[in-house]
């Protein structure tokens, strides 16, 4: 059945007044939200800024971490037949001005003195930005900007508002039809301006309900909710799919409480990027390297019995009776403590997307007894295209197509989707548009892969950067940088890697550091270093790399496809890859284009058959002063493999 975001709160609100909807850790202490109560907060807010003059069809931005505050602003937007437009809120105060005029936005909700701060330092820029509501107080009570007013002030106009004209919401509410826009996304702005996604009550909603119904998400479920609500990973997990299950969505007090505040709540439901799972992993396998003989030793054995038996439990297949009772004594003893520990105890399905996450890391998950699987999806299908089925969980794909999905395979391998997901344009866009919807109504991915025997989705890698290796012993096989770069990615002391080879001789490559990891290696073996910078160069971090690289050429040589893409030289750059110097998105995607022009240098230095090269960069610190990074960076050569014959 077809409704809209409002309509699930008034829903909630009758049926269930007095459950929570939200939680919000403040202070220490954790706060409930009932859904009568955020009903209540909405009409408010909706009354409020259809007095200050929000009118239905116009744009308001929402940016700040996840609060009560700035979910019931994006209802109460909604509510006015308005469309909230979230941005990042660790995006710096340039990247908002495209989307605020772009949008035409005229009213702002920020979270804090932060997000202020960045609005006001654009204002001038954005000419039409004539009220900026904020949430929290600390830290503004001497700006006298005209422009600015607080949301409880909002609120109390609203209340007001409310008591003379009761009937005025629902009214409001009943006006908005599903196939109305519902939000707008933008997109993280790879090669150039982002785009504004723009999707209806009915797309988003559809894809929550399809998602719920797949995984039987019920309204007992408990979520936090600590990624950007800017990305539609987090928005629809915690906002699209929270109204359509009416489960209790959780938020944490910081980021840096996000680790305690997991604990603390369980969720039986969560949703991460890899990158968190891989940070999860390392901080474990971190914690067992310093921890006693004894208790290393018994968390190695039993994990080794979880790795063999682990996944096949999970899968629902039947193990042997002893299998079965070692893995139990495992339980108990190292997976049991370790799901405490992740605060994944409670967790009943798990879900990863965004990159291709490592067989080992997944397994790893996997076999401690959390549902983790993949899904597949992007800002323009409202996410949900494909999920794994709980026993057909498999780290080298993505799932089968969830219900509603239609998959076909282009000529060049790039996937077509066909969905009540998609999106309606892009905003002011319309060749943009063009370019990805077919008058059939397929959506053009960008995406290369194909559909396995068993019916599930693999993804190689983007179209557009699927590419030839050109000369040398490797000429004409094909190049996948990302299915490379995600390959490295899943060594513990690897954070991010950008791989070069496309209409080259050989396939070279960046490597950061995870910084942490390698950190703690080097401690463990009393090697000193003074920093990132330093340590990244030491021979011994590069032989610990190079060792990663060669074993990742080594699986590769067995890739009938994929053998030539072997890296043959790389080096550690000297800095950490930073979305505040335009190297990553705000999703965290490399920015490989960029990068290539950036440092050029250090590229034609790859492939010159240089064995060092001087590099300087200016970097941009959190406070907002920039400042510059150089050193002499070591460039490696790494040990090939002949591509390994299949078996006639």
């Amino acid at each position: 059945m077809q409704t809209t975001f409002p309509r699930l709160l008034q829903k909630h609100a009758s049926q269930r007044p007095d459950a929570p909807a939200m939680r919000e850790k403040e202070y220490g202490i954790w706060q409930s939200l009932s859904w009568a109560d955020l009903l209540a907060m909405v009409q408010h807010i909706a009354a409020g800024l259809h007095q200050a003059g929000l009118r239905r069809g116009e744009h308001m931005v929402v940016v700040g971490a996840n609060r009560p505050r700035l979910y019931a602003t994006m209802l109460a937007v909604q509510s006015l037949g308005a469309i909230p437009v979230p941005l990042y809120q660790d995006a710096a105060a340039a990247e908002c001005v495209f989307p605020i005029n772009n949008a035409e936005v005229r009213f702002a909700f920020a979270e804090d003195q932060e997000q202020v701060d960045k609005l006001l330092e654009i204002r001038d820029q954005c000419q039409q930005l004539e009220r900026i509501y904020f949430d929290d107080p600390r830290g503004l009570r001497k700006y006298d900007e005209a422009c600015l007013a607080s949301l409880d002030e909002l609120q109390a106009a609203g209340k007001a508002f409310v008591a003379l004209h009761p009937e005025f919401y629902a009214a409001e509410v009943n006006r908005a039809l599903p196939d109305d826009v519902g939000a707008m996304f933008f997109t993280s702005g790879t090669t150039g301006n982002p785009k504004g996604v723009v999707h209806t009550h009915n797309s988003l909603l559809n894809r929550a309900r399809v998602g719920a119904d797949f995984d039987k998400l019920t309204d007992t479920e408990e979520v936090l909710a600590y990624l950007p609500p800017a990305w539609i990973g987090q928005n629809i997990f915690s906002y699209a799919q929270w109204l359509a299950c009416g489960y209790v969505v959780n938020c944490p007090e910081s980021a840096a409480t996000v680790t305690i505040d997991l604990k603390e709540i369980g969720p039986t439901y969560y949703f991460a990027p890899p990158r968190v799972f891989e940070g999860l992993l390392t901080s474990v396998m971190i914690r067992m390297e310093d921890a006693g003989a004894i208790k290393r030793n018994m968390f190695h054995y039993f994990m080794g019995i979880a790795k063999r038996v682990g996944p096949t439990l999970m899968d629902g297949k039947s193990v042997s009776t002893m299998d079965r009772l070692l893995y139990a004594l495992g339980t108990l003893f190292v997976y049991g403590p370790l799901r405490n520990t992740l605060g994944m105890s409670r967790v009943r399905v798990a879900y990863t997307a965004g990159e291709a996450i490592g067989p080992d890391l997944f397994s790893f998950f996997r076999s401690i007894g959390i549902n983790l699987k993949q899904l597949y999806g992007s800002t323009e299908t409202a996410v949900f295209v494909c999920l794994q089925p709980d026993h057909e969980a498999r780290a080298d794909t993505v799932g089968v197509p969830c219900e509603g999905v239609e998959i076909k395979v282009a000529d060049n391998g790039e996937i077509l989707v066909k969905s009540p997901g998609l999106l309606k344009e892009y905003y002011k866009n319309p060749a943009a548009t063009a370019e990805v919807l077919t008058e059939g109504g397929w959506y053009h991915t960008s995406d290369a892969g194909f559909i396995d025997a068993n019916g599930h989705l693999k993804i190689i890698d983007r179209v557009k950067d699927v590419g030839r290796i050109k000369g040398g012993a490797n000429d004409g096989a094909m190049f996948a940088p990302k299915y490379v770069e995600n390959k490295l990615k899943f060594f513990q002391h690897i954070k991010e890697v950008v791989a070069y080879g496309d209409g080259r001789d050989k396939v070279c490559v960046f490597i950061n550091i995870d910084f942490d990891a390698v950190g703690n290696w080097a401690e463990r073996r009393n090697l000193p270093y003074a920093g990132y910078t330093d340590l990244a160069q030491k021979p011994e971090v590069y032989q610990l790399i190079k060792e990663c690289v060669e074993k990742v050429n080594a699986d590769l040589s067995v890739d009938t496809l994929l053998a030539g893409s072997q890296v043959s030289r790389f080096l550690v750059l000297h800095k950490e890859l930073d979305a505040d110097d335009g190297e990553l998105t705000r999703t965290n995607k490399v920015r490989r284009g960029f990068i290539a022009e950036r440092y050029d240098v250090l590229i034609d230095a790859l492939y010159g058959g240089k064995t060092s090269q001087f590099i300087e960069t200016q970097v941009k610190f959190e406070d907002g002063r920039t400042g510059k990074v150089s050193a002499t960076l070591k460039i490696d050569d790494t040990k090939t493999f002949a591509p390994v014959k299949a078996a006639a």
